[in-house]
């Protein structure tokens, strides 16, 4: 995977922890680039915890109404944002433990924000992850607890946040939800979904890359094995 995607890293916009972990809650059933088209003014307004921490509900859920479930991610906005300054000072925690101890943060996000923002190791279930080491046979459940338990079980502690990284970014590309571009991609002689899943026929799977580059890349380690 690291051959296909030696580049892969966190898509949200962000410059600091408090910004990573307002991204990531804002994530939530949505898309990175409507996250990102949405947190410049949410920085703005409320560039720190205690600023947001004294936010109207009702008008970050105004300015957030593109990512959807507003209502909902602004209560957790405002909560998460108002404990981190009750009880860490208004510091983002360093911690996996306080972090989902927060409103709406859950281990996902934990270790979202630890690998991105703090350096500390921690694999990302996601539903890209989810489906990807379905399909290709790695694990026997789908709880994200325990893929997340069996994945950091083979894989060096240093390689989880960058295995995570790669793997979304697989699923994002080419192991869709719906009809995988499984004739370009690089396990297609060792995945038990190949052909299932998505076309196996290349000039077929090819049009289900959107980005040309992509492809391209695709293309070029697939020669190789």
């Amino acid at each position: 995977m690291g051959r296909v995607w030696p580049d892969a890293r966190c898509e949200l916009v962000f410059s600091n922890p408090y910004e990573l972990l307002v991204a990531t809650m804002l994530s939530a059933q949505t898309t990175d680039q409507r996250v990102n088209s949405v947190t410049g003014e949410v920085f703005s307004r409320w560039p720190d915890a205690r600023r947001l921490a004294d936010a109207p509900v009702d008008t970050v859920a105004r300015v957030i109404a593109p990512v959807g479930l507003q209502r909902m991610k602004a209560k957790h906005l405002v909560a998460m944002a108002t404990a981190v300054v009750e009880c860490h000072g208004g510091d983002i925690p360093a911690d996996r433990g306080a972090l989902v101890a927060l409103s709406g943060v859950g281990r996902k996000t934990a270790n979202v924000v630890l690998g991105n923002a703090f350096g500390i190791p921690g694999f990302p279930v996601d539903t890209h992850v989810t489906r990807l080491l379905g399909r290709l046979g790695a694990v026997g459940h789908t709880s994200p607890a325990a893929i997340e338990r069996a994945v950091c079980a083979v894989l060096e502690k240093k390689r989880w946040t960058g295995a995570s990284h790669r793997m979304i970014r697989h699923g994002r590309v080419v192991c869709h939800a719906r009809r995988a571009a499984c004739g370009v991609c690089p396990f297609l002689s060792c995945c038990p979904s190949a052909g299932k899943a998505g076309p196996a026929d290349p000039g077929q799977a090819a049009q289900r890359v959107q980005a040309s580059e992509d492809l391209r890349a695709l293309l070029a380690v697939k020669e190789q094995l």
